[in-house]
This record gives structure tokens, C-alpha cells and sequence, in this order.
């Protein structure tokens, strides 16, 4: 018998940005488990590349990933 197809789950939205990009990113960095460390590194990048570039963070964010994907 074979075993049933696991069920694939929705990232939940993050808090602060209400975003799943900035979720999988908070997953990537997140090292043995310790997501509100990696949230805190992640929020504070953020408001660094908010104070940099006089924008949004999330959407200087976004930026970003669309110039670094492929073609």
C-alpha cells in the first residue's frame, strides 16, 4: 500500500510586513530553530535599507529579488 501524498501547507504571512517573501526569508536565515532571533536580524536589515535608500524596505526588498532573477 502506498502512503498518501503529503499536504502541502501556506506560509503564514509575516507580522510586520504582512508578506510571504519576507517569511521565507526570516525561514533562511533562521539557524537551530530560532525564528525570533532571525526576525529581529531580518527587521533590522529592513529598517538599515529603509534609512539607506529613503524607500520602503519591503519594496526596495522586492526590487532587489526581481534584478537578481533569472530571465
Amino acid at each position: 500500500m502506498r502512503a498518501k501524498p503529503s499536504i502541502k501547507r501556506e506560509l503564514p504571512l509575516d507580522p510586520m510586513y504582512n508578506s510571504r517573501v519576507v517569511t521565507r526569508l526570516i525561514n533562511r536565515v533562521m539557524q537551530n530553530g530560532k525564528k525570533t532571533v532571525a526576525q529581529e536580524q531580518v527587521y533590522k536589515a529592513f529598517s538599515l535599507l529603509a534609512e539607506k535608500t529613503g524607500r520602503d524596505a519591503l519594496e526596495a526588498f522586492t526590487e532587489g529579488l526581481e534584478n537578481i532573477k533569472p530571465q
